[in-house]
């Protein structure tokens, strides 16, 4: 296309940068474009991949308009998805164009997928000399069906060149073979499962909400092993046999293995799975067809909120409550409250299913919002674990120990039984700290203000926050002393090394997401524990997503209290959440069990709650205590962190920020004041929270204070949080 080439019309395209809005294209005469179509346009002195929105372009002076370069062969964005990406912008805070870049993230898939070239059998043609080799293929190949030559003389035993031989005796002819789906397409029909009548009442709710041309959100709110995957299944069977795509949004779907196998066993075909870990041409083939609707159904990460489906009728997000549905770099969203508003503006159901709901869930379905299905028991009648503390104060582990004594004594038994134990304890690595006990000198980080930790079996000291490490040495670098060198406090090694002192012909698994050989070596430690392969498993949180572990009947909680001494909001519903999660594990297919958890404050009403059964009460509590502050979600609040290479300049922006908000009578600015975290991978950060009523519009406050506040100069970065989850 030349400059002269006349131009008909003009519109608007998102492009994948901060954008504030659409730029101005125009569009040749000789091309077709429409809202959503996938375009390549001139950005500066490069071509980007960008989306025509919807209105009409801005007026831009004629000898400043670029001109669309080329139109991608690709199903257009639907509108739904696209007023989706402007929601998600508005209520985030987040340039759109930011937005649009997670729905464009595999480029390579805006063009077809080439066919493959294959061989079909010429019917009435026959080779001039029938060997058995020769014969074995015209077997394979006499359904009429193309094969490729690699496939064919795979599956007939025999080399390449027979095959070739046969082509150029013209008994093949060369086809060619359309893009296979990535997965099977699932049957409603195929494997339903046999249901408690709870369940079932549940799934024909379930099943109702998802046959209904309707937006609507429910949640199941069902014991460990009470089924709810079971029950979902059916409401995602209804939707396929409405001719419908649906979405299932899982934490750490690459540890998910049992799930999509659970899938796999209802429908008889895998879900096509979406996550960081998938292969990029695996990516590329998952976006392509799911935009041309050839997948029905997707198992992914947060991130799969924002793939272009084309008929999307069900969004189910397993384990509503897990913090790991927050995305807290660029766009900073929630997938769980963000899955709902992509129900509401497609107007389909949403499902969400926990065993420990948000509180944010369920306000909203006490107050009406959200529908609520209660499962109360396990599958089968199987006992839920009996659970109770060890005052540590009272049964302090030996010296150098970390176990107490009546855990240990309890581990004995499991072993002795032949079952499994599970120790739980959510911090990675040998030790969270290593000092000299000569000097005193503490391992820090040099680029943040946090400890370095140890992780023994890889000789390092290494940074959580920013990923820098060091090998770990035999003299303290400060004073010299040789052997001095002291580990503070336990982490999943070191708990691992303990037990392989006290329990040396137990066959022991540690599991923790940075363990070496990542997600395929996690996978296949998963898969050796179902099978009984393991005596006793240390893990951290990752434990705690929905595995079942059919011979675990011991679950220990090292240090019940970890996640209470953090000053963050909602520590005690995190804790009560996670430590009910991994209690669970314990006694699934219906044996005897027990969860202990080792405490200096078994009094706490996060511990009484768990111990007792009684969950209503501490939601009740929590809700009382969330209403008298006015947090969320009784109140609005936002996080905003102004962050910089030195703390000069990020302390003066954020002091500036604060001086250029509004009045506003419902609304109170605290801060600024270092973060927690005060510096990370060598930046300076401050933090300014904002809080008021549910009523107030905190998005406009904020838009109103960052325009009349400094604008962003050398290294400083603002960050706007919208409902933050994390305070460090």
């Amino acid at each position: 296309m030349t400059k002269d080439s006349p131009m008909s019309s003009v519109v608007p395209v998102m492009v994948p940068m901060p954008a504030e809005r659409p730029y101005s294209y125009a569009v040749p005469e000789d091309m077709r474009v429409e809202p959503g179509s996938i375009v390549r346009v001139p950005l500066g002195p490069r071509e980007v991949a960008g989306i025509v929105w919807d209105g009409p372009g801005e007026a831009v002076a004629a000898k400043k308009l670029r001109a669309i370069a080329g139109v991608f062969d690709c199903p257009p964005i639907p509108e739904e998805m696209r007023r989706f990406v402007d929601w998600v912008a508005s209520y985030t805070l987040s340039p759109p164009g930011m937005v649009a870049r997670m729905l464009l993230r595999a480029p390579a898939a805006f063009d077809p997928e080439p066919p493959t070239e294959g061989l079909r059998l010429v019917e009435g043609m026959g080779p001039d000399r029938l060997t058995a080799a020769r014969e074995r293929v015209l077997e394979m190949a006499a359904d009429g069906q193309a094969w490729t030559k690699a496939g064919l003389g795979h599956a007939a035993g025999v080399s390449s060149s027979v095959i070739e031989g046969l082509r150029t005796q013209g008994v093949f002819e060369t086809v060619s073979i359309p893009p296979r789906p990535v997965v099977a397409a699932p049957d409603p029909a195929f494997g339903r499962a046999t249901l408690t009548d709870g369940q079932a009442e549940a799934a024909d709710r379930l099943r109702e909400k998802a046959g209904a041309d309707a937006f609507s959100v429910t949640l199941i709110d069902g014991v460990t092993g009470s089924g709810k995957t079971e029950v979902y299944f059916e409401a995602v069977a209804a939707a396929l046999e409405r001719g419908k795509q649906v979405l299932i949004l899982i934490p750490e779907i690459a540890l998910t293995q049992a799930f999509l196998e659970r899938f796999h066993d209802r429908f008889g075909a895998k879900p096509a799975e979406w996550h960081s870990d998938l292969a990029p041409k695996k990516r590329e083939r998952v976006w392509r067809q799911v935009a041309e609707g050839q997948l029905r159904v997707v198992a992914g990460a947060r991130s799969a909120l924002f793939l272009p489906f084309r008929e999307l009728g069900l969004i189910v997000i397993d384990e509503e409550h897990d913090p790991a549905y927050k995305q807290e770099d660029r766009v900073f969203y929630n997938a769980r409250d963000m899955g709902v508003v992509r129900g509401h503006i497609g107007g389909f159901p949403v499902v969400l299913a926990s065993a420990t709901p948000s509180l944010e869930s369920r306000v909203n379905a006490n107050q009406g919002r959200y529908e609520r299905i209660v499962l109360s028991s396990r599958f089968a009648d199987a006992a839920l674990p009996e659970l109770a503390t060890i005052d540590m104060r009272k049964a302090a582990p030996e010296r150098g120990g970390f176990l107490s004594p009546v855990l240990i004594e309890e581990m004995k038994k499991t072993l002795a039984r032949g079952e499994q134990s599970l120790l739980f304890l959510n911090r990675r690595g040998y030790a969270p700290l290593t000092l000299c006990r000569v000097c005193g000198h503490r391992f820090q980080c040099p680029d943040c203000s946090s400890w370095l930790v140890e992780h023994r079996f890889r000789r390092q000291l290494v940074c959580h926050h920013c990923g820098y490490n060091e090998p770990r040495p035999e003299a303290c670098p400060e004073c010299g002393t040789l052997d001095h060198l002291v580990a503070c406090g336990p982490g999943v090694e070191r708990i691992t090394e303990e037990v392989d002192q006290l329990f040396p012909d137990a066959r022991t698994i540690m599991l923790s997401s940075d363990m070496m050989g990542g997600v395929k070596r996690l996978r296949l430690e998963l898969e050796a524990i179902a099978k009984g392969e393991a005596d006793i498993i240390i893990g951290t949180q990752l434990v705690a997503k929905g595995h079942n572990f059919p011979g675990m009947t011991l679950v220990g909680v090292i240090d019940a209290d970890l996640g209470l001494a953090n000053g963050d909001p909602r520590a005690a519903e995190r804790t009560f959440q996670l430590l009910a999660q991994v209690t669970g594990r314990a006694g699934r297919t219906g044996r005897k069990s027990l969860g202990l958890l080792q405490t200096y404050q078994p009094e706490h009403p996060v511990m009484r709650a768990i111990v007792t059964g009684d969950a209503e009460a501490f939601y009740e509590r929590e809700t009382a205590e969330r209403e008298r502050a006015g947090l969320p979600p009784f109140g609005r609040l936002a996080g905003i962190i102004v962050s910089a290479a030195t703390r000069q300049e990020a302390e003066s922006h954020a002091r500036g920020l604060r001086r250029a908000a509004p009045q506003a009578y419902e609304l109170d600015v605290l801060g600024p004041a270092e973060a927690p975290l005060a510096l990370v991978a060598g930046r300076h950060r401050f933090r300014l929270l904002v809080q008021g009523t549910r009523r107030a519009d905190i998005q406009g406050f904020l838009r109103d204070m960052i325009k009349a506040g400094p604008r962003p100069r050398g290294s400083v970065r603002v960050q706007v949080d919208i409902d933050p989850q994390s305070f460090l």
